[in-house]
C-alpha cells in the first residue's frame, strides 16, 4: 500500500504561509546547501520548471510518483502559466470544488469525498503520494496521512496559515529522521503511530 506523506515547509512557529496564504518569504531560506539536499533526497518535489533550472529534469523520483494539492496551492503556478507544475510525476491531483475542467490534461481533479479518493489512490501500485498542501486539505486528510516530512525554516512570523486545520486532536508521531543544514533549516520526518 502506498503512503500519503505530508511534505511541507514551515516556520519555527508552525506556519506554512502568511494569513492570506502567500509564502514567498520562504524563498529567502533556499540557500545552496538546502537546495542541494532537496535535489539529492527529494528531487520529485521540485517543480518541473525548477528541475529544468537546476539541471535535474531527468532525475528519477525517489519517494513519490503522485502529488495531491489543494486549489490554493495550485493557483499561484496556474496564474504564472504553469498548469502542470509536477509534470514529471505519474499522477497530479488538484482538490477543488470550483474547478470543473482540469486546466491541463496531466492534472486530474478531485471534488468529492477527498479522504475516500486518497484511500483509493493509496491502494494503487506505485511510489508514495505527496500531500503538497495546504492547511485545509491537510485537515481533511489528517486521518489518511501516514508520514510527515517537515522542512522547518529559521524564521518566526507570529501568525499565518497553520500546517493543518484539522482541529484539536492528539495524533502521536514517531521521529524517523532529522537533518540539520548549515543555513539553519531542519528537515524532520515522522511516522504516524496507528
Amino acid at each position: 500500500m502506498r503512503k500519503l506523506t505530508y511534505f511541507i515547509a514551515t516556520t519555527v512557529d508552525g506556519f506554512i504561509g502568511a494569513p492570506d496564504g502567500e509564502a514567498d518569504f520562504i524563498y529567502a531560506f533556499l540557500d545552496p546547501e538546502f537546495i542541494g539536499h532537496l535535489t539529492a533526497e527529494y528531487p520529485e518535489t521540485i517543480s518541473t520548471p525548477g528541475r529544468e533550472q537546476l539541471g535535474i529534469a531527468d532525475a528519477a523520483p525517489k519517494r513519490f510518483d503522485a502529488v495531491v494539492m489543494g486549489r490554493g496551492t495550485y493557483e499561484p503556478g496556474l496564474k504564472a502559466g504553469v498548469s502542470s507544475p509536477y509534470g514529471h510525476l505519474r499522477e497530479q491531483y488538484v482538490v477543488s470544488r470550483s474547478l470543473t475542467v482540469p486546466p491541463d490534461p496531466q492534472v486530474e481533479l478531485i471534488s468529492g469525498d477527498v479522504a475516500a479518493e486518497v484511500r483509493a489512490l493509496k491502494e494503487r501500485d506505485g511510489l508514495g503520494i505527496w500531500l503538497c498542501g495546504g492547511a485545509d486539505l491537510a485537515g481533511q486528510l489528517a486521518d489518511e496521512i501516514d508520514e510527515y516530512i517537515v522542512k522547518t525554516y529559521p524564521v518566526v512570523v507570529g501568525t499565518g496559515m497553520p500546517m493543518s486545520r484539522a482541529g484539536f486532536g492528539v495524533r502521536p508521531l514517531e521521529l524517523t529522521g532529522c537533518t540539520a543544514l548549515g543555513g539553519g533549516q531542519v528537515v524532520t520526518s515522522y511516522a504516524v503511530k496507528r
